[in-house]
């Protein structure tokens, strides 16, 4: 049976209830990217260890990519059949597992195929966050997406930032137990939610709920094609830049270049945090976006040093203020029911977008050999952004 609005927790108090769902949120929100962001400070590593090609590489480097669109409407009848919670522990459990068993076997098709069932978790998870934001909090939508977005950035900048520095040097220089490392606290915010999610109430007489997208609708398409080009130019980026970096005799680089991509993304989150509801529906800020990843990819394929380090956290701000100003759009945009369908919809056009851009710069290197010819796709999407940003200003409002 269908469900309605969550039920309280015996002897909890709003203000108990209010914090428990925040806590939840940010949580959940880490483990949309702990798994995937372990993967582009040892990509050297895989490369030689296994003797990968570029164009490998940019095939690993989408796989999470393609998952996220191939699963994300599977999600959304997880959502619908089975309600916000159980689906969310479900993603958190199938990540963790997936993502933990990638370096078992030392053989680039088992990485592919626990990359694929690593990246289906997240997918599920990634349609229930904006559903679990009504469900939770139906009175602070605004606010408990921006939380889960941090808590999404956190989960970004922390494997990349001490993948090389602390998590390697603990489990012996292994990538394969690095990758273990990260995937153990995505199970352990499984058993949190499992433990203190809030629980659906069943309502017999309640209405099914839908999950099959209006492909019809042309909202979904153009929130799901800008999307896609930002999230090609930052996972296309986070794959290409340390083998970049190394080829170019600059590998001393890698890490701190990685980290300045992803925490370059925090100044835009709490920028949007306090000015974001003014800019609803503006085409402007997502023209600034596009051409700021622009001239960052230049800067990253021109710069040398620091300046592929400034270059990168530039990247990193453009990719966070995309993203924030786009995910607030279906819980605004759609009525309270069918947010799980829009966001599915969405994340299945934006990721089938994303991940050929990987492929084709990795395949540009191969044919060209010139380790800058993995940015140019990269930069093109930043043009794209920029052609399709004047059609926000025109978006109409989802109907039932």
């Amino acid at each position: 049976m269908p469900e309605t609005p969550t039920a309280r927790p015996d002897g909890a108090s709003p203000r108990e209830r209010f914090l428990t769902s925040l806590l939840l949120l940010w949580l959940a929100g880490n483990a949309l990217r702990l798994t995937i962001l372990a993967v582009p400070p040892v990509i050297p590593l895989i490369h030689d260890q296994l003797n990968m090609s570029a164009t490998q590489i940019g095939i690993l480097t989408g796989l999470p990519s393609m998952l996220l669109a191939i699963a994300a409407v599977p999600g959304s009848l997880l959502i619908a059949k089975l309600g916000v919670r159980t689906a969310l522990v479900i993603g958190l459990i199938v990540t963790a597992v997936g993502g933990a068993l990638r370096g078992l076997l030392p053989d680039v098709l088992w990485l592919y195929a626990m990359t694929i069932m690593m990246a289906a978790g997240v997918a599920i998870m990634q349609v229930t966050m904006p559903t679990a934001v009504r469900s939770w909090l139906p009175g602070h939508i605004g606010f408990a997406t921006a939380v889960y977005t941090n808590g999404l950035l956190v989960g970004e900048i922390l494997p990349v930032a001490l993948m090389l520095v602390m998590v390697l040097p603990l489990v012996g220089g292994s990538w394969q137990w690095g990758f273990v490392f990260w995937s153990v606290p995505v199970g352990i915010i499984a058993l949190v939610v499992m433990a203190l999610a809030p629980r659906a109430v069943v309502n017999g007489a309640a209405v099914r709920r839908k999950w099959w997208p209006d492909w019809r609708n042309m909202l979904i398409w153009r929130l799901g094609i800008m999307l896609g080009t930002i999230n090609a130019v930052y996972f296309a980026t986070n794959a290409f830049l340390p083998d970049y970096l190394r080829s170019i005799g600059q590998g001393e680089w890698i890490s701190a270049a990685l980290t300045a991509l992803n925490v370059g993304q925090l100044p835009s989150s709490f920028i949007l945090l306090a000015v974001a509801g003014r800019l609803e529906r503006k085409a402007w800020p997502y023209v600034i976006c596009g051409l700021l990843s622009v001239f960052a990819t230049g800067g990253i394929v021109f710069g040398s040093g620091v300046w592929i380090v400034v270059a990168a956290a530039v990247t990193g701000f453009a990719a966070a203020g995309t993203l924030i100003l786009v995910l607030a759009l279906p819980p605004l945009l759609s009525p309270p029911d069918d947010v799980h369908r829009v966001t599915a919809a969405m994340f299945t056009i934006s990721y089938s977008c994303a991940v050929i851009v990987p492929v084709i710069s990795g395949m540009l290197w191969d044919l060209s050999g010139m380790a800058s010819m993995a940015f140019l796709p990269i930069a093109v999407c930043g043009i794209l952004l920029v052609i399709l940003a004047p059609a926000i200003n025109h978006v109409p409002r989802l109907e039932r």
